[in-house]
């Protein structure tokens, strides 16, 4: 089985480059090119390819109208090339809210000065999100109660199922169950969506600090933090070395840097560090987690949603081992399901959620 692609760019020079390395792979066949919006609508018709790679800036259309276009007459997955810069930032997660799925950097030197290394990363995102094809749409578990122990309450109480549940949550925790300082939550491929659904509907008055850490570039957190800042009611902002973990507080670790937890009690901090050439992710979610084990081995909250590899897996192991709690996201909802999957089939995961539950499942959880 092979992965169809259609090359999507308005330089004849890129679009030759990108089929070049594409056909380094004999799983991948490049089907078509295009050189606007426009002639990729009409060839992602006629071509029916099981990935695209999109650039953004282009004549006639742009990139962004064609992805909202295609996602509306025959959706396939899209993967952007994006300028590393704080309007190319914009722009793609602007693409991404249109429905493509993930973005490498344009500047193939941000990847790698090893044209192999480069190829490799390109094919093996293609590939993947080929193979994967669009996540699944779940609809939200039912509310509160459906044939769950809340419900049970309500019959024999008479009350509504969203109180019954409410005295269910609070008499697990008056139950003695160990209370959470602290949400950590990991991402690669896919992870930008994701993000944007948990936490911006995470209520204002959230009563813990979330670390958040999310395969980026450098100059791409920042912007994606302010963006998730404007449409949620937490606070949500890049972190920077010495940040105080608070409540209802996120902070993102910036891209390209590493960032880890360290404190004493209820005072914890950030640190952020530069990254070793070594370090394959830039930030790493093991490096976080495994920094959180330290300091608070059981009494965090970690999910690992969407995400290629297996980072975060290690990490979720020291916090599993240290008595706190591991979720991740489900495999028909992921773009990519690496990361989660790597911690479900370690035996780690104490549920395995849809992505529309996640944010519900944290609030009734804390």
């Amino acid at each position: 089985m092979s992965v169809r692609v259609l090359v999507v760019d308005d330089s004849g020079f890129f679009r030759r480059r990108v089929t070049e390395m594409l056909k380094v792979d004999a799983r991948i066949e490049v089907v078509g090119s295009a050189a606007n919006g426009r002639e990729a609508i009409k060839q992602a018709q006629e071509l029916k390819p099981d990935v695209i790679t999109m650039d953004i800036e282009m004549p006639v259309m742009d990139g962004i109208t064609a992805v909202r276009r295609i996602m509306s007459i025959s959706p396939i997955p899209i993967l952007m090339f994006s300028s590393l810069t704080h309007e190319g930032a914009q722009s793609t997660f602007d693409a991404l809210d249109a429905g493509a799925v993930d973005f490498l950097p344009k500047n193939f030197d941000e990847l790698s000065n090893n044209r192999d290394e480069v190829a490799k990363i390109l094919c093996s995102r293609v590939w993947s999100i080929g193979i994967r094809g669009l996540p699944k749409k779940k609809a939200p578990a039912p509310s509160s109660g459906s044939g769950t122990a809340a419900s049970r309450i309500a019959a024999r109480t008479n009350q509504t199922p969203a109180s019954a549940a409410t005295r269910v949550a609070r008499s697990a925790v008056s139950g003695g169950k160990s209370q959470s300082k602290l949400v950590a939550i990991g991402a690669s491929t896919g992870g930008p969506i994701a993000l944007q659904e948990v936490l911006t509907t995470l209520p204002g008055n959230f009563p813990l600090p979330i670390v958040v850490v999310q395969h980026m570039p450098g100059s791409f957190t920042q912007a994606f933090a302010k963006r998730l800042d404007q449409m949620s009611e937490i606070n949500i902002r890049e972190a920077k070395d010495g940040d105080q973990l608070q409540p209802g507080l996120a902070l993102l670790a910036p891209g390209g840097k590493q960032m880890t937890i360290e404190g004493r009690g209820d005072v914890l901090r950030v640190r952020i560090h530069e990254s070793d050439p070594s370090q394959s992710y830039k930030p790493c979610v093991d490096m976080t987690l495994t920094s959180i084990a330290k300091v608070v081995p059981a009494n965090t909250l970690a999910i690992i949603l969407t995400g290629m590899g297996a980072d975060g897996r290690e990490g979720a192991k020291l916090l599993k081992q240290g008595g706190s709690t591991i979720w991740a996201q489900d495999e028909e909802t992921s773009v990519i399901y690496g990361m989660p999957m790597a911690v479900v089939e370690a035996g780690l995961a104490e549920k395995v959620l849809p992505l529309q539950d996640v944010s519900k499942q944290i609030v009734s959880y804390v």
